[in-house]
C-alpha cells in the first residue's frame, strides 16, 4: 500500500504540469546594476541629452514587493552657443518601495511601479564657472534633494538573472538648472 502511495505521487508531480520556480519569496535580495538614457534620444546631433548608470540592492517582502537603495549617476548637457554644450553631473542615492503590479504565471516577467526619495550633489561644468569664450556661468555646485516615479519590467532568463527595462521620472530641488529628468534604459538583475 505504501508503495501504491508512493507510485500514484510520483505520477502526480510528474503529469501534474510544470513545477513553477521560486521566485521573489520574501527576504530574497537582488543587486541590480542599470543604464539609462536622460532627457531625449541620443541620435549624433543631440546636444542636450545625457545618460546615468547606477546600482541599486532589492530586498522582497510579500506579495514580491521590493525595498531598495542604491546609486546612480546621472550625465546630462546643456546646449550652449551653436554647437557647445554645458555638463551638468549629478550624484544621488535613492531610497524606494516597489510594488508589483502583473506577473505571468510561470513568473518570468513581472512588472512594478516604484516611488523613491533621493539626495545628493550636482556639479555644472565640474566646477568651472568661466567657459573658453569668456562667458561666466552664475549656476552653482548644490546639494539637491528630491524623488523619482518608475515603472520597471524584469524578465528571468534563470532563477538568479533577470534583464530589467524602466522608465524613471526625477523631480529634484535645490538646484538652478533643471528639475525634472526623464530616464529609460536596460539594466541585469542578480538574485542572491
Amino acid at each position: 500500500m505504501r508503495k501504491a502511495i508512493m507510485i500514484i505521487a510520483a505520477m502526480l508531480s510528474l503529469f501534474g504540469g510544470r513545477a513553477m520556480a521560486q521566485r521573489c519569496l520574501p527576504g530574497m535580495s537582488t543587486v541590480e546594476i542599470k543604464a539609462d538614457m536622460a532627457d531625449g534620444f541620443y541620435t549624433g546631433n543631440s546636444r542636450n541629452c545625457g545618460y546615468s548608470f547606477g546600482v541599486f540592492y532589492s530586498v522582497y517582502k510579500g506579495g514580491a514587493n521590493t525595498w531598495s537603495f542604491g546609486g546612480e549617476y546621472l550625465q546630462t548637457y546643456k546646449p550652449y552657443g551653436a554647437k557647445g554644450r554645458i555638463p551638468v553631473a549629478q550624484f544621488t542615492g535613492e531610497f524606494g518601495y516597489n510594488l508589483h503590479l502583473l506577473s505571468d504565471y510561470s513568473q518570468t516577467f513581472h512588472l512594478y511601479g516604484g516611488v523613491s526619495a533621493l539626495g545628493g550633489y550636482e556639479t555644472v561644468n565640474w566646477g568651472k564657472h568661466l567657459l573658453p569664450d569668456g562667458s561666466t556661468i552664475k549656476a552653482d555646485d548644490a546639494f539637491i534633494y528630491g524623488g523619482a516615479l518608475t515603472l520597471q519590467a524584469d524578465f528571468y532568463l534563470s532563477d538568479k538573472i533577470a534583464l530589467t527595462a524602466n522608465v524613471k521620472e526625477r523631480v529634484v530641488f535645490g538646484n538652478s538648472i533643471g528639475h525634472f529628468h526623464t530616464q529609460y534604459g536596460i539594466g541585469a538583475k542578480f538574485i542572491l
